[in-house]
């Protein structure tokens, strides 16, 4: 996709930390209905390249509905009327001639309950190469493996890859399972919509680590319902409330210092 250059933001959407340059996607006055509900009410944000940006909120509130309509996931839904724009990297993702399955080959997304498909783990990684980018057997071989150790389970599957069904696995398993297959086609923004949600705190603290060391290579935004996961593993937070954006800022900042009565209602346990 074509870059467009000379996208001015507004000052106040950008936490003092967070310089221009960094800045890899772009969230502006984005409104999102399901028919005739709201579920986003023209939210505004800027998501740093190779950082973690958590975005929390209580049940129903449009975090999902967020991260979706970055990667335009919402369009699969029929009734979905979206406004307002994406930016990334200066391109407006929402913008004519853009093709939705590319914005989704290079914004990738996992989601809250592991899903591999019901074939083997080699075949599971290689899906979305086959699908969409012509590789050489060798290449689809390299792509696998570094896929595969990018989401630190290589060594776990590596004697198995072609024997054993990606639905054997353990639920951390699958979820990185899952984490390896979108990585695979080399995207470089990693949606994860609750990753953690269904896994026990082994998984989970695997499922963390891992997402600080994708920080390396990727941009990662994070869904979590859970307020101490993002403090620890996340560099930026945001607060949604009601579909509106109440807050944005550094996660230190956010969790000790909130600038808004409602965010520190909710961190502190009186709502959600």
């Amino acid at each position: 996709m074509d870059t467009v250059l000379g996208t001015r933001v507004r000052p106040e959407v950008l936490p003092r930390s967070v310089s221009e340059g960094e800045v890899i996607l772009r969230v502006q006055g984005l409104r999102v209905w399901y028919g005739s509900t709201p579920a986003l009410r023209g939210v505004s944000l800027d998501i740093p390249e190779r950082r973690i940006t958590a975005v929390i909120g209580p049940s129903g509130c449009g975090k999902s509905t967020l991260v979706r309509a970055i990667n335009r996931m919402n369009e699969l839904i029929p009734t979905v009327r979206t406004e307002g724009r994406v930016l990334f990297r200066g391109q407006d993702l929402y913008g004519p001639g853009v093709d939705p399955v590319e914005v989704r080959v290079r914004i990738g997304m996992v989601f809250q309950k592991p899903n591999p498909f019901p074939k083997s783990i080699y075949e599971n990684v290689a899906f979305g190469l086959r699908l969409h980018r012509r590789c050489g057997r060798r290449e689809l071989d390299e792509r696998v493996e570094r896929a595969l150790r990018q989401a630190a389970l290589w060594d776990e599957v590596k004697d198995v890859l072609h024997r054993k069904n990606g639905l054997e696995l353990s639920g951390g398993q699958q979820q990185r399972l899952c984490i390896a297959r979108a990585l695979a086609v080399e995207p470089e923004v990693l949606l994860l919509d609750e990753p953690c949600s269904a896994l026990d705190p082994t998984a989970t603290a695997r499922i963390e680590a891992l997402m600080e060391d994708l920080t390396r290579d990727y941009t990662l935004v994070i869904v979590t319902h859970n307020m101490q996961q993002a403090a620890r593993v996340s560099d930026f937070t945001g607060f949604i409330l009601g579909g509106e954006l109440v807050e944005f800022a550094p996660t230190q900042q956010l969790f000790t210092t909130p600038r808004d009565r409602r965010t520190e209602e909710y961190i502190t346990g009186r709502f959600g």
